[in-house]
């Protein structure tokens, strides 16, 4: 039996129709919108809440938390907020569950004049630089993974978790799943890309954020039991689970944000797939950041990604045989036949309007 859940970062414009990252947001300016969502305690075995408990909804703040000298957060320099699904046995609950929650929030945040945005990679600030400085106890508790060590990355992209497990499977074969779609992460993330846009102007490719990221973060993460079960890598693939629901999960973090949520459906149809799939042979500890820069910037218009991306596209649909989820590829084989993505009608946008915010107001989640 599989399971199902998302997580999706959502980025805003204010009321001036400014980026609202880090550098013009407060926490307390988002956190006025999440004080007006529900919660859900239901939720409490199936979401982490996290240490600083700043994770105690279904919406919570994404973003840099800082700390004095102690465990005790202090600050938290926002770049977004997230929303979580809780976990879901078909692909449309999981769709479902977060199409309501992005419609709350939407409604929410436009009480105090946020409005959500498409974006995969911050279009103005190309670096996070934590205001003020780093202290002593901050830069220690940094050392902890490979990926704490990249907060001037994943505070300035967005993108989605695609969460996905089987009941009872074998450890060894989750792992072994999670090398797969590491291999095959090249081939699967173009069908996402949303960030054209890099320092204030078009960037010269269709994913900024993948070209930026891969190599440096993880495409895939395997949740483990046991200490023992981890493979030491950089970036990490394995990690110990932090509550008993996260044991044996994959999340998928590769891809780049989409507004249109059936891509998200289309997108676990297709891991789905490939976790049911014994054709390919392929597999990775870590990201081949070269072939993902290669997609980065042509997409599908490189002969060897879309042979590929093809290939991995057909090996699904095949796996999944009569199973009513193989419908769910419909719109991946559409962006595939076409060679278009998201991407290429935002730069079809800015050349039109000339500003990247009015282009994103044009293409907020119509």
């Amino acid at each position: 039996m599989f399971f199902f859940g998302i997580e999706h970062e959502v980025a805003f414009l204010n009321q001036e129709g400014k980026f609202a990252d880090f550098s013009r947001t407060t926490f307390a300016d988002f956190n006025q919108i999440i004080e007006k969502l529900p919660i859900y305690p239901s939720d409490y075995s199936q979401l982490r809440v996290g240490d600083a408990g700043i994770k105690k909804k279904r919406w919570y703040i994404e973003g840099f938390e800082r700390f004095f000298d102690s465990d005790k957060v202090i600050d938290c320099q926002a770049k977004g907020i997230e929303i979580r699904t809780t976990i879901h046995p078909d692909i449309q609950g999981a769709i479902t569950e977060l199409t309501a929650s992005f419609q709350l929030l939407r409604e929410v945040a436009a009480g105090f004049k946020f409005s959500p945005v498409l974006v995969s990679f911050n279009p103005f600030n190309r670096v996070f630089v934590p205001q003020p400085p780093l202290n002593d106890y901050e830069l220690k508790q940094l050392q902890a993974s490979p990926e704490d060590q990249t907060a001037n990355i994943y505070m300035v992209t967005y993108g989605p978790d695609l969460n996905i497990s089987v009941a009872d499977l074998p450890m060894a074969e989750v792992i072994d799943i999670g090398k797969k779609l590491t291999y095959y992460s090249p081939y699967i993330v173009p069908f996402s890309f949303s960030s054209p846009f890099y320092n204030g102007d078009l960037w010269g490719g269709l994913s900024v954020r993948t070209f930026m990221r891969t190599g440096k973060r993880p495409a895939t993460l395997v949740f483990v039991k046991k200490q023992e079960q981890l493979i030491q890598s950089v970036p990490t693939l394995t990690k110990v689970a932090r509550i008993p629901a996260e044991v044996g999960r994959i999340e998928f973090k590769a891809c780049d944000s989409c507004d249109d949520f059936s891509i998200y459906a289309a997108l676990l149809a297709l891991l789905k797939g490939l976790v049911l799939d014994k054709t390919l042979t392929g597999r990775s500890i870590v990201p081949d950041a070269t072939e993902h820069q290669i997609a980065a910037k042509a997409g599908f218009e490189n002969p060897d990604i879309l042979l590929n991306a093809t290939k991995v596209l057909q090996a699904a649909a095949t796996a999944l045989g009569d199973d009513p989820d193989v419908n769910y590829l419909a719109p991946l084989q559409e962006i595939l036949s076409q060679r278009k993505t998201k991407s290429h009608q935002l730069i079809d946008a800015f050349q039109y309007v000339g500003s990247i915010e009015e282009t994103l107001k044009l293409s907020a989640y119509l």
